[in-house]
């Protein structure tokens, strides 16, 4: 059984339009016959405006499905505790008169006696052993104020009945606590009188009592059992069509947040990959400028260790005494005329000594004019005589 639909079939759809424009969107659609908004309760799009309209947080709370299974079932036992505050309503009201004209009730029960006497013997009970004439006659023994104590506590037992029923039958929280209390309180008592004797009324009301008590406690989730108010709402909050586009909505903005973050992280990596090249590509530019000031650096003093080392080194050797080098050679210093003078003047004065070293002259001429032999002229000879002459 569909208890949604049999909830909309007796009560009518729930159409809701919110004033959050999305939230809104998802709710209701364009159809031939015109604009048609989804039921909250059977979850069906109905034609025509909606039943009202707000914020989400003004948005009726609507049973489905299990709920409205378990409202039906609680309604019931709101139904059995009314019909119980009728009959000790009735009952407190019954013993409060009867205590205030209890003679004149005893003198008509003395009257009427014979005549219910008789008409129980014929229908076939036993007069003398009958519990509600025993009753009756034990009454009329009670004083007026344990009289009164009896309509005072079938009175308050009947408020209590009320309470019950009121709670249920609204289907509140603090009714189901205050249900399942109240019964389990009259619980030893209902064991007490069964196991003084088993009647078939005795035993149907404890059955119904115990059967509240456990189905609260198990489908309320009541003093935590199953996980308590929170698990309980939970199950409600995942039944609700409202909820569940709610929810749906904002897992799709979250979607939407992840996809916005996941792009903000991508360009903020290409960013900083763009950035990293750029750096590396710098670096092998500085890198490339060192090396080559380095280069240029080490040609530099190359250079200068060239040109030290040219400078440092001897001119070139005259190839005979008296004899320039060849011409065009450079860096060959040309000997002043006073010291040309000097060495002709020493050669015209004669041979030098012997030992005695001819400035400006080596050893190499000396060697070259003695291999000449004794009849070639040597330069020297040549020399002096010109000077001679």
């Amino acid at each position: 059984m569909d208890w949604s639909l049999l909830g909309c079939g007796a009560n009518g759809h729930v159409t809701f339009a919110p004033d959050e424009p999305e939230l809104r969107g998802r709710l209701n659609v364009t159809a031939r016959e015109g604009a048609a908004w989804r039921c909250l309760r059977c979850g069906t799009f109905v034609i025509g405006e909606p039943t009202s309209s707000g914020p989400v947080s003004a948005a009726p709370r609507v049973r489905r499905g299990k709920e409205l299974r378990s409202a039906f079932i609680l309604r019931l036992f709101a139904v059995e505790r009314f019909l119980r505050a009728i009959v000790f309503g009735a009952l407190a009201i019954a013993i409060w008169r009867f205590s205030l004209s209890r003679l004149s009730i005893e003198a008509a029960y003395d009257q009427m006696l014979p005549a219910v006497r008789s008409l129980l013997r014929e229908l076939g009970f036993n007069v003398n052993h009958n519990r509600l004439l025993g009753l009756i006659q034990h009454a009329f023994k009670l004083n007026p104020h344990t009289l009164g104590l009896l309509a005072l506590a079938a009175g308050a037992y009947a408020v209590i009945e009320i309470i019950e029923a009121v709670g249920l039958w609204l289907l509140k929280r603090w009714g189901e606590y205050f249900a399942m209390i109240a019964t389990s309180i009259g619980i030893p008592y209902e064991i007490y009188d069964l196991t003084a004797k088993v009647t078939w009324l005795r035993l149907l009301a404890f059955t119904i009592n115990v059967a509240l008590v456990v189905y609260l406690v198990v489908t309320k989730r009541l003093f935590g059992v199953r996980g308590g108010k929170k698990a309980y709402e939970a199950r409600l909050r995942s039944a609700s069509i409202l909820q569940a586009e709610i929810d749906a909505l904002a897992a799709e903005e979250a979607t939407r947040a992840e996809q916005a973050a996941q792009a903000e992280e991508a360009a903020q990596a290409e960013e900083a990959a763009q950035a990293e090249e750029a750096a590396q590509a710098e670096e092998a530019a500085q890198a490339e400028e060192s090396e080559q000031a380095g280069e240029a650096t080490h040609a530099g003093g190359a250079a200068r260790d060239h040109e030290g080392a040219r400078a440092a080194a001897p001119g070139p050797h005259r190839g005979q005494a008296g004899q320039p080098g060849p011409a065009g050679a450079p860096n060959q210093p040309e000997q002043p005329a006073a010291a040309q003078t000097a060495g002709l003047t020493d050669r015209a004065n004669g041979p030098p000594a012997p030992g005695r070293a001819e400035p400006g002259r080596t050893d190499l001429p000396r060697q070259a004019d003695t291999a000449r032999g004794p009849d070639q002229p040597t330069d020297a000879a040549a020399t002096n005589s010109s000077a001679a002459e």
